[in-house]
């Protein structure tokens, strides 16, 4: 259980943070930088929920979501020591699955596309793009942090939610477009 009772402790004066290890590292550092990206994405998709409170499908699995991104940043804030292995919370193969499954879900209703799609249409499915690109990021950075960490990193599978989380992203913007057709579609070369 956490338990935060006090919310400054000025312990972070000094430009460093403690992980879940209790190890102290610099907030600069690219595993600060990994889970702290991670944490924007959960705020994005909180705000991205402003917009599909009303959408019995998108919204519990969005909620859901914001739960995972929880686990996954404790993933990324624990050490990949053998020491920390036995306690570490990390993402499991389970939770990806489940996120292909919703994906599957939703593609299911959706027409095939005939082009790209442009971030846009409803209110709803313009913050969801955006979080898929903030989510997109925090990829990037994850896996920046993870070629730093070294082989046989152990958040090989939080690096999987995070790939596939931009693929249910894009989905549900798709879906709350209309089920697709409100998308908006990129015509290449359309105003030269």
């Amino acid at each position: 259980m956490v338990l935060l009772n006090r919310i400054y402790t000025r312990a972070g004066d000094d430009g460093k943070t403690r992980l879940a290890s209790g190890e102290a590292v610099s907030k600069a550092s690219a595993r600060v930088e990994a889970y702290g990206a991670v944490d924007e994405l959960n705020a994005f998709i909180g705000a991205a929920r402003q917009a599909t409170m009303d959408d019995s499908t998108i919204d519990p699995i969005l909620a859901r979501i914001q739960n995972d991104l929880f686990d996954l940043g404790a993933d990324l804030a624990t050490p990949s020591r053998r020491d920390h292995a036995p306690q570490a919370l990390r993402i499991v193969g389970a939770q990806v699955t489940r996120l292909e499954t919703e994906i599957d879900a939703l593609n299911a209703a959706l027409e095939p596309l005939t082009s790209f799609v442009l971030p846009g249409g409803s209110s709803a499915a313009a913050a969801l793009h955006v979080a898929r690109t903030v989510c997109r990021r925090a990829e990037r950075v994850a896996v920046a942090f993870a070629l730093e960490d070294g082989p046989g990193t152990p958040h090989r599978e939080a690096l999987r939610y995070l790939n596939r989380l931009s693929d249910l992203l894009f989905v549900a913007a798709r879906a709350a477009n209309a089920q697709g057709g409100g998308d908006v579609l990129w015509q290449p070369g359309a105003t030269r």
